[in-house]
């Protein structure tokens, strides 16, 4: 990352969650979904004062505490590519989830991508050459649910066992 890009973060705190918005190149601090996982919300028409928006931010901090916020497709994907040890969820619009799904998809870190659009009918068909898209919403109720399902099948998935044959969990003291 040479030259002279300009960054703008801004950070705020809404209730008990954070919400950052990011619209540079640079790209450094990460936003986390319980120990191991970012939620990441990309959308050129996010507009964090209105209504609409504060509602959705809501509802997605009852299933996560952290939301990074993208409205610029290249820094998105810069975040994404940047991520080593946690596990990615993406909230993407469908107009540029077109474009964003073929950048993004093969990255082993990213665990599902939900597409939140105003047309279902316009985004399922090329939805569905993609296995980590786990659908094509209108409302944010849904995607929370999906969501929330995700997180727990990755916590499930991240807890170690062992299994210990009948004889290891014996001892061999003769009474």
């Amino acid at each position: 990352m040479g030259g002279t890009t300009s960054k703008q973060n801004t950070t705020s705190s809404m209730g008990t969650g954070t919400i950052t918005t990011t619209s540079s190149a640079a790209i450094h601090s990460r936003q986390r979904i319980g120990q191991n996982f970012l939620l990441v919300w990309m959308d050129a028409n996010i507009n964090q004062s209105s209504k609409d928006c504060q509602n959705t931010l809501a509802h997605l901090r009852d299933v996560v505490n952290d939301v990074t916020i993208f409205t610029e497709p290249d820094q998105c994907i810069q975040f994404l590519k940047d991520t080593e040890n946690e596990k990615a969820f993406v909230i993407t619009s469908g107009s540029l989830g077109k474009d964003l799904v073929p950048e993004i998809h093969a990255l082993p870190q990213l665990d599902a991508i939900y597409i939140f659009c105003g047309s279902i009918s316009s985004h399922e068909q090329w939805t569905k050459e993609w296995d980590k898209i786990k659908g094509v919403y209108r409302d944010i109720k849904p995607i929370c649910e999906a969501l929330q399902l995700a997180v727990k099948q990755c916590n499930q998935d991240s807890i170690a066992v062992s299994f210990l044959s009948v004889d290891e969990g014996t001892s061999n003291v003769n009474f």
